[in-house]
């Protein structure tokens, strides 16, 4: 930040209104240039936040935040709202440990009134805010900014059905709509808002006021006088009032530009001082990744970047080994080489999931449904109804918001869908929202449903392509972000469903592993032999559902201490290893040490950081096992 900036003397969003709006103007490149370079330094969500920097500046000079609710959809555009409320000196931690949330975060703040980590929350948050203002008899204004491709998710229009029936005067809609999700957006919701966009050009303050009177009743009409005399500068004319929105009892104002600084301030603030019966939406277009260039020529606008240079856009990603989610990616296509029944589906995360590779062998065969995982779910049932093999591709955080329809369209009627479960355990710097924390619990407890978590990348290769083979009921497999272990993959083999991989014998201790902490139990055993001479069992176990008695039953009364391990929450593999040894009646004189994601939600941090204080680590798996020895 330079000396004697603008923003240097901001500190609060009423420090705003000292501003003249030549200042406004430019004290919005400066939080531009300033959000580049923090994102530079940490990494982050850099292209939606650069889209709405203008917006973010305009609604709090328009409204008096805390008072008024400013609610951002998708916490990640929220980085030019934290920078000028109150957050300033610690935007450089952001995403860090101990440091500011990459997201709204209640806790964080009294200017986050709602936390955000999933899409097309906000319609919804901003109403019940206001319906509980109007209930106090209150009349601050509530204000929802949504966009980035949320309103692709039922659940905003679920919101907008019921906002329009409520008739909230005190509910602000903004759209911001940038024509981008994280990928490319996808549907007839994304080519009816281009129609708008296209038709008349955008809403000016001309029209602006002529444009409200129309949609006011009579006995109103008389207040927007004021409104009216404010309006000046024509650009172009508005677009009529008769859509989507506006049917759906909503009053529409729009497109708008969103990066005309002063078109937005009054715009706002007519509506903000007009009373008015029904709740307002704002369509306002933006570009994501506005006022950098490298962001507006990226693909993805630079939506999540890792730390990079200013001058160039270059960002410091070094040569890796491949991720587990392009070994999926790699094997589903081979798979899909040999059997044309295979087809893949996401939500809104081709390039996150793989499936973008997938989508350029088999355009026709992969299907993006925008940020809509319940419907993802639906669909591929109707999909598997007919004889396909559907791979429902999506992160574990995510497939949460599907679970009716993974219990009622898919278990219930047991059908084979496929559900490939990327970022299954802690994902470090994006934290609690996006932890991949519940998945084994949540699914280890439907009937029907094979549960499987690879313990490295040769192991995913097999249970993908066994799953391909497997048409008698739902079947996951989950696996995490990152990185894979390095190892030189063969050709994928058909596995046994079920069946455990016993990687070595012992005695004294018995490792259970799910998942890819095996390579941690791999080095507590290490520890355990060369400082207690102790030689220990250890099986991979590879499937959570169903499991495999026959090992259990025969390994279990020969060690003294069982020891389970898994990234997931309780209520999962180690609640069905414990109800095993009691229905077995195998608990006599046993230890069982159950090692799994802790009870409460961890903040951000790196991941080595966030199983160290998960104690899933090996020394403190070591150490706790050292104890009882």
């Amino acid at each position: 930040m330079q000396e004697n900036s603008i923003l240097d003397r901001i500190n609060k969003p009423q420090d705003l209104k000292a501003l003249s709006k030549e200042e406004l103007t430019n004290l919005c490149e400066e939080v531009r240039d300033e959000i580049v370079n923090i994102v530079s330094k940490t990494g982050g969500h850099l292209g939606a936040g650069l889209g709405v920097i203008e917006l973010t500046i305009a609604l709090h000079y328009v409204f008096n935040a805390p008072d008024d609710k400013i609610i951002w959809d998708v916490g990640h555009q929220a980085y030019p709202h934290k920078l000028i409320t109150e957050r300033k000196k610690l935007m450089h931690t952001i995403r860090q440990k101990d440091g500011l949330s990459g997201f709204t975060k209640r806790a964080e703040s009294i200017y986050d009134p709602f936390g955000a980590g999933h899409s097309s929350t906000s319609i919804s948050a901003a109403l019940g805010f206001a319906v509980a203002n109007n209930l106090k008899q209150g009349k601050h204004k509530s204000i929802a900014v949504i966009g980035d491709g949320a309103m692709s998710a039922g659940m905003a229009y679920e919101a907008i059905n019921n906002a329009g029936h409520v008739a909230h005067k005190n509910l602000i809609i903004i759209l911001n709509d940038n024509d981008m999700s994280i990928d490319r957006p996808t549907g007839a919701l994304s080519n009816y808002l281009a129609k708008l966009i296209s038709s008349d050009g955008y809403l000016t303050i001309k029209n602006f006021a002529k444009d409200i009177l129309d949609k006011l009743p009579e006995m109103l009409k008389n207040s927007v006088v004021i409104a009216k005399q404010r309006a000046k500068e024509v650009v172009t004319d508005s677009i009529s009032g008769n859509n989507l929105f506006e049917h759906l009892g909503l009053n529409y104002i729009g497109p708008v530009d969103g990066h005309n600084l002063s078109d937005l301030i009054q715009i706002l603030d007519n509506i903000n001082n007009i009373e008015h019966d029904k709740p307002f939406l704002i369509h306002v277009v933006t570009k994501k990744g506005y006022g950098y260039k490298p962001a507006e020529n990226s693909k993805d606008k630079y939506h999540g970047v890792v730390k990079f240079d200013i001058k160039t856009g270059e960002q410091n990603k070094k040569a890796s080994k491949d991720s587990y989610t392009k070994v999926f990616a790699k094997q589903l296509i081979e798979s899909a080489k040999k059997d044309d029944k295979i087809l893949a589906i996401t939500a809104a995360m081709p390039s996150g999931t793989g499936l973008d590779l997938f989508a350029k062998e088999f355009p026709h065969r992969c299907f993006d449904v925008g940020i809509a995982e319940q419907h993802a779910v639906t669909f591929a049932a109707g999909l598997a109804c007919d004889g396909y093999k559907p791979y429902v591709a999506i992160y574990s955080t995510f497939l949460q918001r599907a679970y009716d329809q993974i219990i009622h369209d898919v278990a219930v009627q047991n059908l084979p869908v496929r559900f490939a479960i990327d970022r299954a355990g802690l994902v470090g710097a994006d934290g609690a929202t996006h932890a991949g924390s519940f998945d084994i619990s949540y699914l280890i407890n439907l009937p029907n449903f094979i549960v499987s978590a690879p313990s490295d990348e040769q192991e995913l290769k097999n249970i993908i392509y066994t799953s391909t083979y497997y048409n008698n009921g739902p079947f996951a497999f989950r696996y995490p972000r990152g990185e894979v272990s390095g190892l030189t993959l063969k050709k994928a083999q058909k596995v046994e469903i079920g069946k455990a991989n016993i990687i070595a014998e012992g005695n004294k201790i018995l490792f259970l592993s799910l998942g890819t902490k095996l390579d941690v139990i791999k080095k507590v055993a290490k520890r355990l032999k060369q400082n207690k001479n102790l030689t220990t069992t250890i099986i991979d176990m590879r499937f959570a559902k169903p499991l495999d008695e026959d090992v259990l039953l025969a390994r279990i009364p020969n060690h003294d201490i069982i020891v389970t391990i898994e990234d997931g929450a309780m209520g999962g593999f180690a609640a069905q290893i414990n109800n095993f040894i009691f229905a077995n009646n195998l608990q006599h004189q046993k230890q069982v040490k159950n090692f799994k994601l802790p009870d409460f939600f961890q903040d951000q941090a790196s991941p080595e950081e966030m199983y160290k204080q998960a104690k899933l680590d090996d020394d403190s798996i070591y150490q706790s096992l050292a104890k009882i020895l």
